[in-house]
């Protein structure tokens, strides 16, 4: 049986969700809700799928096509990113359908012989920036998207209906359960949080290129009538709303003023210097404060909520005369996905050799416009009553500097 739904006149979605999966790309970890991998199906004059899918869903992906085109043969498979949670369908469908013809970038074929699919050989349509093609009804563009968020990767145009296959941008974690629109659901209520972590951990390093796909597909916007990426919801309305979020995050501005506070706490002295700065922020109006241990919460979340808000309060205990190595790996993440424009306090523990909070700061030094605030901290094993009013300094300047 196939598990497909019409995503408008002669397109049907054909992907799939994956509820088995842990991590995603082996590193980021997925709620129960999972994942979706999708792939799209255009019937015309002539049959196209667009991109296919993780080897996880690939038999049920067949019984999709199959489903759609009964005794009709396929004619191309548009790649627009060769990512194997994409493309491990392609020697499968290569076998159902021998006559079928592959479209994409030069780099595209380049990876498909990295990684040894056979089969392939005098299938290949190569296309670059601004090629089109025409399959009956509706014509295809092709805009090259290089690093977004690898080198190989394309976005396609249907000019004909205005629809935008994004590779993976405006992608999200989360099955789709049933759903296919971002309007079947509450998207700021339900969806948003993953869709950030999403973009943050997997694009974020790469704002820059989004910006750059952004220009190029501005032409397009006036006739864009649906998104469909290869994660998540499609969008057939409301793109401001998601449009913003991408402009916000691959410009690394914050989506909100408010304060992120993460913690390393071995006995949970540092954890509550945090607890109690949060306690003076939300008395002086800043409600807007979420509290991250790094040693329990995945750097996944860490990172999403680093984008998310305006201010960072980063307190750790001195370890081995250095950061401790949660925070460590947190700060890395940051620089490797090239976080900038925020504003940062510092907090250092240490019983006998404090040095964690120079040594976050030399960090910070090393990133984009990171502004450290002259307000810091050091604790001597516990907080005790000389030390409030440090703490105090510290949650007014964090106030003052939303302020500016």
């Amino acid at each position: 049986m196939n598990t497909c739904r019409l995503v408008t006149e002669d397109l049907y979605y054909i992907g799939a969700d994956d509820h088995r999966i842990d991590l995603f790309e082996n590193i980021h970890p997925l709620s129960e809700k999972g994942v979706s991998y999708n792939s799209y199906l255009l019937v015309d004059e002539k049959t196209v799928v667009i991109d296919t899918v993780d080897w996880a869903v690939v038999r049920q992906w067949i019984e999709n096509i199959r489903g759609v085109l009964g005794d009709r043969p396929l004619d191309y498979i548009i790649v627009n990113h060769m990512e194997p949670d994409h493309c491990a369908g392609l020697e499968d469908i290569v076998l159902n359908y021998p006559n079928i013809r592959i479209i994409s970038t030069e780099k595209a074929f380049l990876i498909m012989n990295q990684l040894g699919y056979r089969g392939l050989e005098g299938k290949d349509i190569i296309v670059k920036e601004g090629d089109t093609m025409n399959f009956g009804k509706h014509t295809f563009t092709f805009v090259e998207a290089p690093m977004v968020h690898w080198p190989e990767t394309m976005v396609t145009f249907d000019v004909t209906a205005g629809i935008l296959f994004s590779a993976d941008a405006f992608g999200s974690f989360n099955a789709l359960d049933g759903r296919l629109f971002a309007d079947e659901v509450d998207f700021d209520r339900d969806w948003i949080d993953e869709a950030r972590r999403y973009y943050t951990n997997i694009v974020g390093k790469y704002g820059a290129h989004v910006q750059a796909l952004i220009e190029k597909a501005k032409p397009l916007l006036p006739s864009l009538k649906m998104i469909c990426p290869l994660h998540g919801l499609v969008w057939r309305k409301d793109f401001g709303y998601i449009l913003d979020k991408y402009i916000k995050w691959s410009t690394y501005t914050p989506e909100q003023n408010g304060v992120l506070i993460a913690y390393a706490s071995m006995y949970g002295n540092t954890e509550q210097v945090a607890s109690i700065l949060a306690g003076k922020l939300v008395q002086k109006g800043m409600t807007n404060v979420v509290m991250h241990d790094v040693s329990r919460s995945d750097v996944s979340w860490l990172i999403a909520d680093t984008f998310k808000y305006s201010h960072l309060v980063l307190a750790s205990v001195t370890y081995n005369l250095q950061i401790y190595p949660k925070m460590h790996a947190y700060l890395e993440d940051m620089k490797c996905l090239n976080v900038q424009k925020r504003t940062v306090a510092v907090i250092e523990n240490g019983s006998w050799a404090p040095t964690a909070g120079g040594q976050i700061k030399e960090f910070l030094n090393g990133m984009k416009q990171m502004d450290i605030l002259n307000e810091d901290m050091t604790i001597i094993s516990a907080l005790n009553d000389a030390k409030l009013l440090d703490l105090e300094a510290i949650a007014e300047g964090i106030m003052d500097s939303m302020k500016q």
